[in-house]
């Protein structure tokens, strides 16, 4: 507290600044080192020693002082130390005797001491090797259960035990032999338990190929069942709906299967390859048992698709499916429950080479078979196989697509085979009426074809107005139907009516009435047969309604929709034109019978001297054939068909006498001649005329009768008996007698017109006054005739 004032007393007795600094400097403890070296550094370090040595001085001055003021304190100080020396050495002594006694009584302390060391040192090496011990006992239970899992085929429990040893253990056994001996074993036990279990996994991968034909086919049955159910009902709906107690309306079936139901049936283990993947998943090469499993199936696939050719397809084309439908269904189920290890690229990678392999063997076998039987077996079960596997989410246009380009070949093999039924049923036919004995009869061969006649059961024995070829045809029609429904079904086009009546259309006309008219235009044909086959032409066009009924009933199309006139078949208009043809070749064979009964030229004396009293005996004949054709088409044929039948019969009876007049080799005739051709005219007219009226034809065709048929031949022979036949040239009474008649047939006709005999008798022959006024006028006429010519 002094030596502040002190340093403000030097100070103000002449210190320099510099000096001040510097001693303020060293006084508070600051480094002077830079003012050093900035002497140095300047080059005038005298200065600066020169003010230290000042310092310095001022220094010992302070000192001084201070040890004058404090003399008296410090003499007091050393005495007091003197004292503390010896009370040191005191203590010191006490000490030593102290230390002396503490060694007597430590030494048998420390000989303890050192014996309890001893005694925790081994106690911690025993501690120590029964923690060792027991790591060491641990590993090898481990090891011993591991080994025991392993000869059990526990391999997975094995795996977890050495993945415990592997993390737990096996840094921490103390014992180096035991370790280097349990990390040697441990790969090898992991190699042996992958050997083993890639050998269990090859057995269940035979195991599951062989059973993959038994789960195909349950998989397909499981679908054949429900379509067949869904057909059933189907059917049921068909019946209600004839019977008008319902309808189908326009409803789509599908097909359906619930997956649930399909999963509980098709029971198969996959617990080895879950095992074995696991297993492979824990020896960390899952990527090489999932290339392992996908390429040994892929040999599998390869091996399925390979057809044998040592039996016949349609005999294993079963087996051959079933084992694709079986393998696929396997890899839906692996590709669903073994989470990631099968991709569905590779799933469907399998799947397109197995699509594309079972096309091209459907394409060459289609190609190769001569059955639609077999072809539509094959068909039914591609299509069962299809949707077995659409449930599962595989794509099947591909096998629909291959169906549907033999589309065509099935119904040409179908085609052909109902060609030779209905070839058959027409050509043992016996062309006679059809007799029904029961009501079961007449519902099978009359009522199932829509062929009745009337609403109104008949009365049995019942005579049908067809022969047993009709209800023959539409069965063997109704089952080409029902074949070609069957293959259509289930294929790419969902609505194949449009299809279907396509062919329905083309077994009519190209089948039955191609097979129908080479019956026809065979020279061989008669009467009967030609009536009863134009009879039966009727009722086939009325059977296209019914075929096309049915066909609309299996499509699962509304009946009304096929019951519009636009919506018949093309057939019905050509074997309507058929039906034309067996009229007109009715009328051909008929006109040929009714030529060879009246021959007017053999069977006429065209210059008789006399008088005749009643028609020719062949008109007879002509008559009984007419009445008998006529009968018969009564009971057989159509009123359209029975007026053109007699139509016919009546014109060409007309035209025959007519042509028999204009005929080169009549070169004469009389008037006997003419009188006699009148009495058969009359017979015909009156034949014509009854006809007529008892059939009922006077009802239906007022303005035509049969007699009007007659009026040419009815109008030469009035001209031809007239007593002034000149009237001819007559406009009006032309128009009104003989508006039929044609100058030049009238001009060549009355030429050979003789009334009297030529020769000697015929001038000595007397003539009364009549007959030569007829002479005269017909001279007339002739000449007129000619002049008109």
């Amino acid at each position: 507290m002094e030596a502040k004032p002190k340093r403000r007393i030097v100070t103000e007795n002449g210190d320099t600044g510099e000096d001040l600094v510097l001693a303020t400097l060293i006084g508070n403890g600051d480094d002077v080192g830079p003012l050093v070296r900035h002497a140095f550094e300047m080059g005038r370090p005298e200065p600066l020693v020169h003010q230290l040595k000042n310092v310095a001085k001022k220094k010992e001055t302070e000192i001084e002082d201070l040890c004058k003021t404090h003399y008296e304190e410090f003499i007091v100080a050393v005495d007091e130390l003197r004292g503390v020396l010896v009370d040191a050495e005191e203590l010191k002594s006490d000490l030593a005797t102290d230390n002396f006694r503490l060694q007597e009584v430590g030494s048998a302390l420390l000989v303890k001491l050192e014996e309890l060391l001893e005694s925790y040192a081994v106690k911690k090496n025993v501690t120590e090797a029964i923690k060792m011990s027991k790591i060491c006992v641990q590993a090898l239970e481990l090891c011993v259960k591991c080994n025991s899992y392993v000869s059990e085929g526990q391999f997975y429990h094995a795996l977890k035990t050495m993945d415990l040893i592997e993390r737990n253990y096996l840094k921490i056994i103390p014992l180096k032999v035991l370790k280097l001996a349990i990390e040697r074993r441990i790969p090898v036990i992991k190699s042996h338990i992958e050997k083993k279990v890639c050998s269990q996994f090859t057995e269940w991968l035979a195991h599951i190929r062989s059973s993959s034909k038994s789960i195909g086919q349950t998989a397909i049955g499981l679908i054949a069942s429900a379509r067949q159910r869904e057909e059933e009902m189907l059917e049921r709906q068909r019946k209600a709906e004839e019977q008008n107690t319902g309808g189908l309306g326009e409803s789509a079936y599908t097909l359906h299967v619930e997956e649930s139901e399909q999963d509980s049936v098709l029971k198969f283990d996959l617990t080895p390859l879950y095992r074995a993947y696991h297993i492979h998943t824990i020896l960390g090469v899952p990527e090489r048992f999932r290339d392992y499993y996908y390429s040994n199936r892929q040999l599998q696939l390869d091996s399925d698709l390979e057809i044998s050719y040592g039996q016949p397809f349609v005999e294993s084309y079963q087996t051959f499916l079933a084992q694709i439908a079986g393998y696929f269904i396997v890899e839906d189920r692996v590709i669903r429950t073994a989470g990631d290890f099968l991709l569905a690229d590779q799933v469907e990678t399998m799947w397109e080479t197995a699509i594309a392999k079972i096309v091209l063997v459907l394409e060459n076998q289609f190609a190769r078979m001569d059955s639609p039987t077999h072809l539509l077996l094959v068909k039914d079960y591609v299509t069962l196989l299809g949707a077995t596997l659409r449930q599962y989410g595989y794509e099947v246009g591909p096998f629909l697509d291959a169906l549907d380009k033999s589309r065509d070949k099935y119904h040409e093999l179908l085609l052909e085979e109902c060609r030779k039924q209905i070839v058959t049923a027409i050509s043992e036919d016996s062309y006679q009426q059809m007799v029904i004995r029961k009501e079961a009869d007449y519902e099978n061969n009359v009522l199932s074809f829509n062929l009745q006649t009337s609403e109104i059961m008949p009365a049995f024995t019942y005579i049908a107005p067809f022969s047993s070829m009709v209800p023959d045809v539409c069965r063997i029609i109704r089952s080409y139907i029902k074949g070609s429904v069957d293959y259509l079904s289930y294929g790419v086009n969902t609505n194949f009516f449009s299809v279907l009546r396509k062919y329905l259309d083309k077994i009519l006309i190209d089948v039955l009435n191609e097979v129908i008219l080479e019956t026809i235009n065979n020279n061989s044909i008669g009467v009967a047969q030609a009536m009863q086959i134009a009879a039966n032409i009727s009722f086939l066009e009325k059977a296209c309604d019914y075929f096309l009924r049915h066909a609309a009933q299996l499509c699962g199309i509304p009946s009304r929709s096929v019951e519009k006139p636009q919506a018949s078949l093309s057939a019905k208009i050509v074997l309507k034109t058929s039906r034309d043809e067996a009229y007109h070749a009715l009328l051909n064979v008929v006109n040929t019978k009714l030529d060879e009964f009246m021959k007017l030229p053999e069977n006429i004396n065209w210059i008789t001297e006399e008088m005749p009293q009643g028609p020719h005996e062949y008109m007879n004949e002509v008559v009984i054939y007419l009445e008998t054709v006529m009968s018969t088409a009564q009971q057989i044929l159509p009123a359209d068909a029975l007026y053109k039948v007699g139509v016919g019969a009546i014109e060409h009876i007309s035209n025959a006498i007519v042509s028999t007049f204009l005929s080169d080799t009549l070169k004469r005739f009389n008037a006997n001649a003419v009188s006699a051709i009148n009495h058969d005219l009359r017979v015909i007219e009156n034949f014509a005329d009854e006809r007529y009226h008892s059939t009922g034809l006077d009802e239906i065709y007022k303005e035509g009768s049969f007699r009007s048929y007659l009026v040419e031949v009815r109008q030469l022979i009035n001209l031809l008996s007239s007593s002034q036949p000149e009237n001819f040239m007559n406009p009006v009474i032309r128009e009104r007698n003989y508006n039929t008649l044609d100058y030049k047939k009238v001009a060549t006709i009355c030429d050979k017109f003789k009334d009297s005999p030529d020769g000697i008798f015929g001038s000595l022959a007397n003539r009364n006054t009549k007959l030569t006024a007829k002479k005269k006028s017909m001279d007339m006429l002739k000449k007129r005739l000619k002049e008109f010519n």
